[in-house]
């Protein structure tokens, strides 16, 4: 079947809602490392991994194998009987939070984790009052829309919190934006603070981060924007949690989890995505008073399933293993400093940490977003053999997040790609004018 034969049938029965990539979407049918081949037999080199969830890369055998012993043995129980493979699971992670008596709690999705953090805080400290920063995303439940600060992923205005967004770590639109870090840090922080003097009734429940934004086009803070935010919040006695749905298991490159590397330990942490390699997981780690505050009855009938965690053992094991860290961070220096050094007058700033890179696109001579000119691109780099991702608050945004196995070698093919890509994309747009 042609690609377009299914799309014909995917528009019949999918939301119109639901986003696909490209003018001709294609299907994904086979991976290996970080190679993936269509339906119609094109193969690519994927920089995107599947939203950041193919953490370690397509088809690795010792990922493979531990999801097929578990199927063959058991791939249902529930969280009403104990699950060794959820256990070590958790081991793993409390171990890496940084966290003091931590307890963690598996779910089926990064939406599902932060709704699980949102309980938590707002039940400890009694509140329906959540700070968020500004050009967040964290999911599309009714609560982590709510939450979210960007306007294209608000599905509705109806809440049930009451959320007060607080400035983030972007700093390319920012007013701030003329000031150097320390001042940009101390005015961010003023900023929160009058905030929760002015615009709350005081008892808020939390803040919820993300230490590197996702959807907001991997904005990325100075080294002293968490720790300045946290001193404040700690006055106040207000929760810190820490949305690492695309930034953890060491994707930035300096620490297993993203807010740890800038020097502070949250109250709460979310996970996702990448923990299964694909397999749908996430969870939520906090410490034991914070995760013990419900009173009320709770099982979850999927979260931590066998076969989910079993996946989870192998891939932590895994990155661990072949120190992807350090890979992560080797290879995204690489990666960034080859994006810096395109001399494409599209590109207005290339940010991000480790394998989370984000290339802003403006109108040449400007910093106006050039939005039609990054959907071209998207497609110019797939018509050569690159899959990357889209995003930021104005839909400006190349998100180059390629699996932490990748070698420095497809790092420098992507950038070969990329370079021509910006550059015939430029080229028409003059030809254009």
């Amino acid at each position: 079947m042609s690609h377009a034969e299914l799309l014909q049938r995917h528009r019949q029965v999918m939301p119109s809602w639901l986003s696909l990539y490209y003018d001709d979407p294609i299907e994904l049918v086979r991976g290996t490392g970080r190679r993936v081949t269509d339906g119609e037999g094109r193969e690519y080199l994927d920089f995107f991994g599947g939203l950041l969830a193919t953490m370690v890369g397509h088809d690795i055998p010792e990922i493979t194998a531990a999801i097929r012993e578990q199927a063959g043995r058991l791939l249902h129980s529930s969280t009403l009987y104990m699950i060794r493979n959820q256990v070590e699971l958790a081991e793993r992670i409390a171990r890496r939070s940084g966290i003091a008596d931590a307890r963690v709690f598996f779910v089926n999705s990064g939406t599902e984790a932060v709704e699980a953090a949102l309980l938590l805080a707002t039940q400890q400290r009694r509140s329906h009052q959540v700070l968020a920063l500004r050009g967040s995303y964290h999911g599309r439940s009714f609560g982590t829309v709510a939450a979210t600060g960007i306007r294209g992923w608000s599905a509705t205005a109806l809440s049930p919190l009451a959320v007060t967004y607080v400035h983030s770590g972007y700093r390319y639109r920012s007013p701030f934006r003329h000031l150097d870090d320390a001042g940009f840090v101390a005015a961010c922080a003023e900023e929160l603070r009058t905030i929760l003097e002015t615009s709350t009734a005081g008892d808020v429940a939390c803040l919820l981060a993300e230490p590197v934004q996702g959807a907001g086009g991997f904005a990325t803070p100075p080294e002293g924007f968490f720790p300045a935010m946290k001193e404040i919040l700690d006055e106040y006695g207000i929760l810190l949690v820490s949305d690492e749905v695309q930034s953890g298991w060491g994707r930035t490159g300096r620490s297993f989890f993203a807010m740890n590397g800038f020097g502070v330990v949250p109250d709460a942490i979310t996970f996702a995505k990448g923990l299964g390699n694909g397999v749908a997981i996430g969870g939520v780690v906090a410490s034991a008073s914070l995760m013990d505050c419900l009173t009320a009855n709770s099982i979850s009938t999927a979260g931590g399933n066998p076969l989910a965690t079993a996946a989870g053992v192998a891939t932590v094991d895994y990155l661990l293993d072949h120190d992807l860290q350090t890979n992560a961070d080797k290879v995204g220096e690489h990666l960034m400093r080859g994006l810096r050094a395109i001399d494409s007058p599209l590109i207005g700033e290339v940010r991000g940490m480790g394998l989370m890179i984000g290339v802003e696109l403006v109108l040449p001579g400007t910093r106006e977003p050039a939005v039609a000119a990054t959907g071209a691109v998207l497609e110019a780099a797939r018509e050569r053999g690159l899959l990357i991702g889209r995003g930021g608050l104005l839909g400006n945004v190349l998100r180059v997040t390629p699996p932490m196995t990748v070698t420095v070698a497809e790092a420098d093919e992507a950038l070969s790609v990329l370079r021509d890509s910006l550059s015939a994309v430029h080229l028409a747009m003059k030809e254009d004018n």
